[in-house]
């Protein structure tokens, strides 16, 4: 596989959480985050990615929020728990994705805000403007997702080398 192909990464936020009486690492979907991970998981299936990497935030919401989306796949990537995901900034997320390996070319990264915004925001040194002024427009809301493509390594990868290519959120 060649580094020159464009790569993939989509940032994907858990769906909406409730506030039980634990603490914020072990706080579970509500309801509607439920319902939301299931249409979140029909439209990333829809965009055709073949995922070769799940890396999800070990916190409940983020557990509960891919367990329902990948449902909606037909192939299951390998997936990595990461510790780091969880209360990350986006340079702590870059950190992360600098370390997946390269043969992996489609990457998927399931986390929280505002880690998660701030990192398509830093990436993104260019975007289709669409997905630019929705982004700017709805911010990064619970089951939102995406998806960036950049070209090289992902050891190479740093702020402003992605193009932002596609972004959605549950009320689309």
């Amino acid at each position: 596989m060649s580094v020159a192909e464009p790569r993939r990464i989509v940032l994907f936020r858990h769906a909406k959480a409730d506030w039980p009486q634990v603490n914020d690492h072990e706080r579970p979907l509500a309801e509607r985050g439920r319902t939301d991970a299931a249409v979140a998981g029909l439209k990333l299936a829809d965009t055709g990615i073949p995922f070769d990497l799940a890396l999800c935030s070990t916190a409940t919401r983020t557990r509960e929020t891919w367990k329902i989306a990948v449902h909606e796949f037909s192939h299951r990537p390998k997936t990595v728990y990461e510790e780091r995901i969880y209360e990350a900034s986006p340079g702590e997320l870059i950190a992360v994705l600098n370390e997946i390996p390269d043969d992996a070319q489609n990457v998927l990264l399931i986390g929280h805000n505002p880690g998660v915004q701030g990192l398509a925001e830093v990436l993104a040194g260019s975007a289709e403007q669409e997905p630019r002024e929705h982004l700017s427009r709805r911010g990064f809301p619970a089951a939102a997702y995406a998806v960036l493509t950049f070209t090289g390594s992902w050891k190479t990868l740093e702020p402003g080398v992605a193009t932002l290519s596609d972004y959605w959120t549950p009320s689309d």
